[in-house]
């Protein structure tokens, strides 16, 4: 499952391919959408919750919100089920569906950070990310992206700065659970479901407040 982008998305994997998926773009409701979309995923493959072995989440980078909805959805079902939960980066989801799609490295892929920003990475091919993911503003990384196609819907929000955009735009559960069994049948180890933030949340403590005391 993946709520770091405006997509909630889930799929269901056997170890060998996706057997069921669920996508719903909506930036807002990623807390009323996600276990509705697990109830589809499983009833479409025809089992019970009970039959899951393990889970795979996407760590972000993402907005704090909707970020944490599938983080903590995860470690809720991996708690109740008492199965493992791997983390993946949702960027190598993404470069993984592009890759799937036809795109051949080097590439990029950029998501939509909001605050005129873009959570983004560079791959040299759909399966290696060639440094950490990092968020940035598109005027700022457009030189050292320039004659490379970039993925994700944050090449399609800002086309002076990525003029060469490629689909798809959002990450998909399937993608990222095709990754996550690649590796894990690799024996490489996934990341911690620990949220990939890169920059503060809005809301914070205000420095300097005024303490009111009763008299």
């Amino acid at each position: 499952m993946d709520t770091a982008t405006p997509a909630v998305t889930v799929a269901l994997h056997d170890g060998a391919s996706v057997i069921a998926s669920s996508g719903q773009v909506d930036a807002r409701r990623h807390g009323e959408l996600l276990l509705p979309a697990v109830d589809r995923v499983l009833a479409e493959a025809g089992v019970t919750l009970d039959a899951v072995t393990g889970v795979v989440v996407g760590v972000g980078p993402g907005p704090y919100t909707g970020l944490r909805v599938g983080l903590v959805t995860a470690a809720t079902f991996g708690s109740a089920l008492s199965v493992p939960v791997h983390g993946l980066c949702t960027l190598d989801g993404l470069a993984y569906a592009a890759g799937q799609d036809g795109l051949e490295g080097p590439f990029a892929v950029a998501t939509d950070a909001r605050r005129k920003e873009v959570y983004w990475a560079r791959y040299e091919d759909a399966r290696t990310r060639t440094g950490d993911p990092a968020v940035d503003r598109p005027a700022d990384i457009a030189e050292a992206l320039a004659g490379l196609p970039v993925a994700g819907q944050g090449a399609v929000l800002y086309p002076d700065a990525f003029p060469d955009a490629r689909g798809p735009e959002h990450v998909a559960a399937g993608a990222l659970a095709a990754l996550a069994a690649e590796r894990l049948a690799a024996g490489q180890e996934l990341l911690e479901p620990q949220p990939l933030y890169l920059r503060r949340p809005d809301a914070q403590v205000p420095k300097n407040y005024k303490v009111v005391t009763p008299t």
